[in-house]
């Protein structure tokens, strides 16, 4: 698989078997904007019909994954109803990652915050650098996840821990992420990018048949979505993001940088 063509922020790669989708938005700290939700749709989309036995997800650079949804981007949308069409149409598109029939990998090459993190946890296995940091710190924009990060954190770590981290906007470590189950693998930065081949590379070793049946399988065991909460969890998503509250934070923000 090459690069889609036309593609300005996205692309893909392909080396034995293991398919890269790198979010290169280097400007926006690789944060996800409206185009970039339309281009991720094109690249699930190839995928399904690919013969990538492993899908591995990273930002371009060193500095962020993903640093969530962009604001500049997303500032036009104010009401409940657009809200709740955007944290739909993103909530979609990492259900489609966590079902995906093959293994998924965020490879964390920089820090995961926000939207970010709801990110790395769609994904089933999290490699990261020993430098990053990871956050789901949308409390601090009095908002709160709504792409389905608040189940899988619970999933991952726990409720106690998924409270504490949410409503708290903790930034964790690498090290304290995988303390909590929350990351994998941590490798040095300067051997980041082989531990993340490498990690990857493990995944694909199976025959395809053996690796989609075990993926079925855990999906059946524990589902990789969950439609029970989503209305919920989107609802008040789009309260908050349609409050005065939000937008003070976000000019709060603003300001100071």
């Amino acid at each position: 698989m090459s690069a889609s063509e036309g593609a300005t922020e996205t692309f893909v790669t392909e080396a034995a078997g293991v398919a890269t989708l790198t979010i290169d938005r280097p400007r926006a700290r690789n944060a996800i904007a409206t185009s970039t939700m339309a281009e991720l749709e094109q690249h699930l989309e190839a995928l399904e019909d690919s013969d990538a036995r492993v899908l591995v997800i990273r930002g371009a650079g060193d500095r962020a994954f993903i640093s969530g949804g962009d604001l500049k981007d997303l500032a036009s949308i104010r009401t409940h109803a657009d809200a709740t069409a955007m944290a739909k149409r993103m909530r979609s598109l990492l259900d489609r990652i966590a079902s995906l029939s093959i293994p998924t990998v965020a490879a964390l090459n920089g820090a995961a915050l926000g939207g970010g993190a709801e990110v790395a946890v769609a994904c089933d296995l999290r490699v990261a650098a020993d430098d990053i940091a990871i956050g789901f710190n949308q409390s601090q924009l009095a908002i709160m996840p709504a792409w389905g990060g608040v189940e899988r954190l619970i999933d991952l770590i726990g409720r106690g821990p998924a409270l504490h981290l949410m409503l708290s906007g903790s930034r964790l470590s690498a090290a304290d992420a995988k303390g909590l189950g929350l990351v994998d693998r941590v490798a040095p930065r300067d051997a980041f990018d082989a531990a993340a081949q490498e990690f990857a590379a493990a995944l694909a070793a199976p025959p395809p048949s053996v690796s989609r049946a075990i993926k079925r399988t855990v999906n059946a065991y524990q589902p990789a979505h969950h439609d029970h909460t989503a209305a919920t969890a989107i609802d008040e998503f789009a309260t908050l993001w349609a409050a005065p509250e939000h937008w003070a934070a976000v000019e709060a923000l603003r300001a100071a940088k």
